[in-house]
């Protein structure tokens, strides 16, 4: 790094360049040499064009940090082959690990932030249908969002396998995420990076109140505190915002399918420059 240049940590999520228009415009993007980007998840639908995404991406920033939304993790016909689940999930690294990306398998780096360095935690965790009413039961869920027109696509593209279900992949992924951010020295600041909410009090979608299931787990509730986050980052919701709990912000940095974004800004008017709780926050 140049004597007297602060890297910047920016962040965005669900690019969905598989629609022509968000790919059309990303060679607008201005380029970043000295900064980091997060990438929150949903760049593209499964492996169509990630290669393509990364190679890019990668010319605009110094370091990108991705990982899996639940779109790159779709079996699509003729686009995906046979690979599915866990067999799809290790391809996308690998394509990412090409292009010297950073991925949930891979170590957390540190980010030299002017403000004290963070670990940079990109999770990869899934969802387990728990985000729901307590009066739904597990084998009520899916019909109770059918009855509000808001069965997530995933029911049909993503699979487990060789897990007998998404809930016990997610809860699997869990596990061992808690167990690598644990590793690390408790006093270390981190920013969480998942492509869903981690609180269940942001998934909260106005327009389709019912897809909630499919937006993450209670497993993950309080690890902002667990895990001494200075920072949470995720998409998946398409509401772009921050919210502040316990002292930290929450962070959801999507750009959207073109309906949801405005063209005349370009893509660079949606980069976020990611927020950090003020040092002696929450879990220091």
């Amino acid at each position: 790094m140049v004597a007297g240049v602060h890297v910047r940590l920016w962040a965005l999520s669900d690019l969905h360049l598989s629609h022509p228009l968000n790919r059309e415009a990303l060679s607008s993007l201005p380029a970043y040499p000295d900064d980091w980007l997060i990438l929150a998840g949903d760049l593209v639908d499964g492996l169509f064009q990630l290669d393509w995404s990364f190679s890019v991406l990668t010319k605009k920033f110094k370091q990108l940090v991705w990982v899996p939304g639940n779109h790159e993790l779709w079996t699509v016909p003729g686009r995906t082959g046979e690979l599915r689940g866990v067999a799809l999930y290790d391809k996308l690294v690998e394509v990412a690990r090409c292009h010297g990306v950073i991925t949930p398998k891979d170590p957390y780096p540190v980010f030299p932030h002017p403000t004290g360095s963070v670990l940079i935690a990109p999770l990869f965790l899934l969802y387990d249908y728990s985000f729901r009413p307590s009066s739904v039961g597990d084998d009520e869920v899916i019909a109770w969002a059918r009855q509000g027109h808001s069965v997530c696509s995933d029911e049909y593209l993503l699979h487990p396998d060789p897990f007998p279900d998404r809930a016990t992949w997610c809860a699997a992924l869990c596990a061992e995420a808690a167990a690598r951010l644990e590793a690390h020295p408790p006093g270390l600041p981190k920013v969480l990076i998942n492509h869903y909410p981690l609180e269940e009090q942001h998934a909260v979608l106005p327009r389709v109140p019912r897809f909630t299931p499919w937006c993450g787990t209670r497993r993950t509730r309080g690890w902002h505190k667990r895990f001494n986050a200075r920072a949470v980052i995720f998409g998946h919701l398409h509401i772009r915002g921050t919210s502040w709990v316990d002292g930290v912000p929450f962070q959801e940095v999507s750009l959207g399918y073109p309906s949801q974004w405005d063209r005349g800004r370009g893509i660079g008017g949606y980069l976020r420059e990611v927020t950090l709780a003020p040092t002696g926050g929450c879990g220091s």
